[in-house]
């Protein structure tokens, strides 16, 4: 069979059972053997970023492998930022690029690029394809990749000639990859790992620091037994969000220049900092040498290199981080409550989470009530910038693969294409996307998306007519002056919603949340509601870059 008929029962076989993707002329013998194709669904994106995006939130919210297929040229180089922020936070997803055909590789040909070449320091692996009869192989090594060890995405480059080759292929064919070599399995040492419970054992203030490897891992529920045990509180990194529940008495929130007061005075008088599938972000850490000053770190991680790159670790154990804490359960012993939790409950009444309501309408009513209206149970995608913090810090996310958002990259436009993913991978959950007007305007045009295939998805537009984050150092750091941050009315957003067919409520003050968001939530269809805010509403606590985060939340 041809080679674009192989891809596809190649992908059958792996479990594929949804593509996100944009055709062109490069790829047009795959899209013909996908109209035929009854057992994959292909969704159409108004842009190949939007593929890559939506790929992006399915393979989040499901912790299946998201796949997508763009065109050769511009298609492949329209993936190039969604499969960079897939690789920041570790995600697995395939990327099928077409290209010309290998007689013209080099040549400066029409709609060529060497995507292998842009995407070698974004992606664990790419492959540009030779011969038709190496697909199978290729594919089952690439799936494999993308999700072991510490997850990522992989780009396969199919040449048009490939495409059409004829290769030999059968159902039976052995497909399934082995690596030639010895595969690295970390195995820590039982010295570390008993120095590590005894460290917990002796601790009298401990703090559980936990990342998005407990998410990625599956490692919640050893995550919650460990806190309990150890009655440690626990604090999060942003893709956290969802590793420990929001709802816990030992939750804090998060921790660094976005956390609570209370997570980040817990990490200053901790005595040891227990780090979970976390990578000590400069958002986290800040000034290195202010950070947990009076602590002992161990980190767990799966990924060796993540050990000493930020900061000194005292305990380094590698591993699944579902395994470690599993072996760590084993080994520590059942603590009795020593005062370190009441001073932890003395902070939070001190110094409790709170945003000052400028306007007529404050972000965190809207975030919080949501929350009270669907318990959490619901999947929340984000933007970048402020809405993104906002909903971090006000609303609570009781499971795992629940936030869905862009962390390591900061990628504005991430959310719409993010919460088109997460829905098709979860039909059953409420999905809602928080936005800022900056952020949803990058890539609002995937609104044609989920009107064509009538996506009911909740989009809430936070519309302080700024970039918000932006304008918010401004405002701090450069004496207000407001460049290129003030965006005005330039946009009517339930307006944009009915030119694509979708419902639209606008709401401009605090008495009107919890009747709309009713409505919204009640609605078949897609619906996107404006939120009216002032632009000096802004995040807090906020940290100066390099400064020490326990000097600047006093």
């Amino acid at each position: 069979m041809i080679g674009a008929k192989i891809l596809v029962e190649c992908l059958k076989k792996q479990g594929v059972d949804i593509i996100f993707g944009f055709p062109g002329g490069a790829v047009l013998p795959i899209y013909d053997e996908l109209y035929k194709e009854k057992d994959i669904t292909h969704i159409l994106t108004a842009h190949e970023q939007g593929a890559t995006h939506a790929a992006d939130g399915y393979a989040r919210s499901t912790g299946k492998i998201g796949v997508v297929i763009a065109t050769s040229g511009p298609g492949a180089t329209n993936t190039v930022t969604g499969i960079a922020t897939a690789y920041m936070d570790s995600v697995p997803l395939i990327i099928f690029t077409g290209q010309v055909p290998t007689s013209l590789l080099g040549k400066s040909s029409f709609q060529e690029v060497n995507i292998t070449d842009i995407t070698k320091s974004i992606t664990k692996k790419n492959y540009i394809v030779k011969d038709a009869k190496q697909l199978p192989f290729i594919i089952s090594e690439a799936f494999s990749i993308a999700k072991s060890g510490k997850p990522g995405p992989v780009l396969i480059d199919l040449p048009k000639d490939i495409q059409i080759q004829d290769a030999y292929y059968d159902a039976s064919m052995h497909t399934e990859y082995h690596s030639n070599s010895k595969e690295f399995i970390p195995n820590i040492l039982e010295n570390t790992l008993k120095a590590a419970a005894k460290a917990i054992n002796n601790s009298k203030k401990p703090v559980i620091y936990a990342g998005g490897g407990v998410n990625i891992s599956g490692a919640n529920e050893e995550l919650l037994k460990f806190s309990e045990k150890i009655k440690a509180p626990v604090t999060l990194s942003l893709m956290g969000m969802g590793a420990f529940p929001g709802n816990n008495k030992n939750y804090m929130g998060m921790v660094g220049m976005h956390g609570s007061k209370y997570s980040n005075y817990a990490v200053s008088e901790s005595d040891l900092l227990i780090a979970i599938g976390a990578r000590f972000s400069d958002r986290v850490i800040s000034k290195v040498e202010s950070f947990a000053p009076n602590a002992k770190i161990i980190h767990i991680d799966i990924d060796p290199m993540e050990f000493g790159k930020n900061i000194g670790v005292d305990y380094a154990l590698l591993g699944d981080v579902k395994k470690v804490l599993n072996d760590l359960n084993n080994l520590i012993d059942e603590k009795e409550e020593n005062g370190w939790n009441a001073q932890i409950e003395k902070w939070k009444n001190e110094f409790p989470l709170k945003l000052d309501k400028v306007g007529d309408l404050s972000p965190k009513s809207i975030l919080e009530t949501l929350y009270n209206l669907t318990n959490g149970d619901c999947i929340i995608s984000t933007e970048v910038g402020q809405n993104q913090i906002w909903a971090a810090q006000f609303f609570k996310y009781i499971n795992p693969r629940t936030f869905v958002s862009s962390g390591g990259l900061g990628t504005m436009g991430f959310g719409l294409g993010a919460s088109i993913g997460a829905k098709l991978g979860n039909p059953h959950k409420k999905v809602i996307n928080i936005a800022g007007d900056g952020s949803f305007k990058m890539n609002s045009t995937e609104l044609a998306t989920i009107s064509r295939y009538n996506i009911p998805i909740i989009q809430i537009v936070f519309n302080n007519h700024a970039l918000g984050m932006v304008r918010q150092w401004q405002d701090m750091f450069y004496d207000k002056r407001y460049s290129s941050t003030t965006l005005y009315d330039d946009v009517d957003f339930v307006k944009l919603a009915y030119a694509y067919g979708i419902s639209a409520y606008k709401i401009t003050k605090d008495e009107e949340i919890e009747d709309i968001l009713k409505l919204a939530l009640n609605e078949k269809g897609p619906v996107l509601i404006e939120c009216v805010i002032d632009n000096n509403e802004k995040v807090f606590p906020i940290v100066p870059p390099g400064a020490a985060i326990s000097k600047c939340i006093e």
